[in-house]
């Protein structure tokens, strides 16, 4: 696991003056960005929170939803709302079965989810504090949550980071997974599984006693549940053994901004003679059913459940795909069960409803789908992981980062560790960090086939996190270092020439925060920029200096370019 970093906690303005880029931008984020990220769902947070409205309602209200068997959290925060009837504030309950069809009803009064209410040192109740990304991410986002508890744990704020896993379990136990993000309409689709990961690095931060161990285990045991009903459920689990991403909801996703699908609407609008507006209208009441713009909103869907939305890897396919990625997360999770079984609890732990969870059955489950990918993803000639089409029977040729994620999980063999790197850190590897993908697998771009972000010539801060701790895993850690610089110096020069400016994703060709695809980047403009940064770039970087040696640290600070550090050609490891 990376080490805490301990650093000095403050400077005076008159050593400001003189303060080195990367110390001034650690204690920024340290000190300042992330208490700009950090929400609370109570009196004090709440107003601000539901302001930020991604979807409108059409009676001009505001609605937080509570679940059925959560009684406390209805009268907390509906004695919230009665005492600001100018907030225009509706609480409302969710039924005991949340159907997909609900949700899709829901689209006039989507809302706010509640999360955790706990009691303070003060005998208050509080929402359990959590952070979000940034920028007009006001809610927590499931595995964005992963890597900020990994920087918030660098930089030693272990209670923010206990807190943020105590709300996943909270999502799992009341909306059944840890969501997409905690809004209304996302209550039909998970995010990549995270969670014990995130559990084992808190863990690691508490003091040995009961009370952790008994944390511990709630939380293993939600990580268990969500396993079995989310990932080994019929919707996600496929004939080959291993699970795809899937979105049980309908319909045409709320949560992107306005115009993002005017194409595909226009397209299925003069298909009916209609005019788009209308067609929009009826399609998403159900009274208009088109069988193509629903597959492509099936696939679309799984690809946001990703968490990669968007990328010409899982476009128009995603539903069809066991992926490099989720595959590993769950080989991850199945060791990870294992472990914690045999380390914690004498290698068994019985569950609430009576089953008893037995470590040497979570080390065969891994075994087993261990197998499944390398028949299914590995491609021996090649040397990569690809994912793997299960309706047309055939393994993709997409170059991804994605395909890396099984040395972060423990899944490759020495051997094929090897031959990754070989075959694959050439495709990915760029100026900056590395690419989401290849170039020659993204293809040619332009009006007609548009940029994605998710694709070359974008770096995102999840997946250079990911491989760094892989390459440390298998002894590359010289490599690690050269990479972790790399997207290092990216943050460093752009946050130095932009007034501390920390987006979410880079151009890492151009080593450039002007990425803009999709959605724009988050906190590369003024009209963007959040008094925060943004989560998991804050994250990579506490985390990544901990990866430099102190004279690549002094290089850093001079902003020493990586091309004149790490020569070509050099055997590194």
């Amino acid at each position: 696991m990376f080490k805490e970093r301990i650093t000095e906690t403050s400077a005076s303005g008159g050593e400001r003056v003189f303060e080195k880029p990367v110390r001034r931008i650690s204690r920024r984020i340290r000190n300042d960005y992330w208490h700009g990220l950090t929400r609370e769902i109570d009196e004090r947070g709440l107003q601000a929170i539901i302001r930020d409205e991604k979807v409108g309602t059409r009676d001009g209200r505001h609605y937080l939803y509570v679940p059925h068997d959560d009684p406390a959290a209805r009268k907390y925060f509906e004695r919230i709302a009665a005492g600001h009837p100018e907030w225009n504030l509706r609480v409302e309950v969710l039924p005991e079965q949340v159907t997909p069809e609900y949700v899709r009803r829901l689209d006039i009064r989507n809302g706010l989810l509640s999360l955790g209410v706990r009691e303070n040192s003060r005998g208050e109740q509080e929402e359990a504090p959590f952070v979000v990304p940034g920028g007009r991410f006001n809610e927590m986002y499931g595995w964005d949550s992963y890597f900020i508890v990994l920087g918030l744990i660098t930089d030693g704020k272990v209670d923010l980071a206990r807190s943020i896993v105590d709300n996943c379990v909270y999502e799992i136990r009341h909306y059944g997974a840890v969501l997409n993000a905690n809004r209304t309409y996302y209550l039909t689709r998970s995010q990549p599984p995270f969670l014990t990961s995130m559990a084992i690095a808190v863990y690691g931060r508490l003091p040995r006693d009961g009370e952790s161990k008994r944390w511990l285990a709630r939380t293993l045991k939600a990580a268990i549940a969500e396993y079995y009903n989310v990932w080994m459920n019929p919707d996600r689990l496929t004939a080959t053994g291993l699970s795809r991403y899937f979105d049980r909801g309908s319909g045409i996703p709320p949560e992107v901004e306005p115009g993002h699908y005017d194409g595909i609407i226009e397209k299925f609008s003069k298909q009916e003679g209609m005019r788009p507006e209308q067609f929009r209208e009826e399609y998403s009441a159900g009274t208009l059913h088109v069988a193509e713009l629903d597959e492509f909103l099936m696939h679309d869907r799984a690809m946001r459940e990703s968490g990669h939305d968007s990328t010409y890897r899982l476009a128009g396919c995603a539903a069809d795909l066991v992926t490099v990625d989720l595959n590993s997360l769950l080989y991850k999770l199945e060791s990870d069960v294992a472990g914690i079984l045999a380390s914690e609890f004498g290698g068994a732990l019985e569950l609430s409803n009576g089953p008893i969870e037995e470590a040497s059955r979570w080390r065969e489950r891994g075994e087993e789908r261990k197998m499944l990918m390398n028949r299914y993803l590995w491609n021996p000639a090649q040397g990569m992981f690809y994912d793997y089409d299960f309706v047309r029977a055939a393994r993709t040729t997409y170059v991804s980062a994605t395909g890396f994620y099984p040395l972060w999980a423990g899944v490759a063999t020495e051997d094929q560790a090897r031959r990754l790197l070989q075959a694959g850190l050439p495709l990915l590897e760029t100026h900056g960090g590395i690419a989401g993908s290849s170039l020659v697998s993204r293809g040619p771009v332009g009006i007609e086939r548009p940029q994605y972000q998710w694709d070359f010539p974008f770096g995102w801060a999840p997946h250079q996190m990911l491989l760094w701790q892989g390459l440390i895993d298998y002894g590359y850690d010289r490599i690690a270092r050269r990479l972790a610089y790399k997207w290092l110096y990216t943050i460093t020069l752009n946050a130095t020439r932009y007034n501390g400016s920390i987006p979410e994703k880079f151009d890492v060709e151009q080593r450039t925060h002007d990425a803009s695809a999709e959605y724009g980047n988050v906190g590369s403009t003024l009209s963007s920029r959040t008094n925060g940064g943004f989560g998991w770039t804050n994250a990579s970087y506490e985390v990544g200096l901990n990866l430099l040696s102190p004279d690549l640290v002094d290089a850093l600070n001079r902003l020493v370019p990586p091309e004149l550090l790490f020569l070509p050609g050099r055997k590194e490891r």
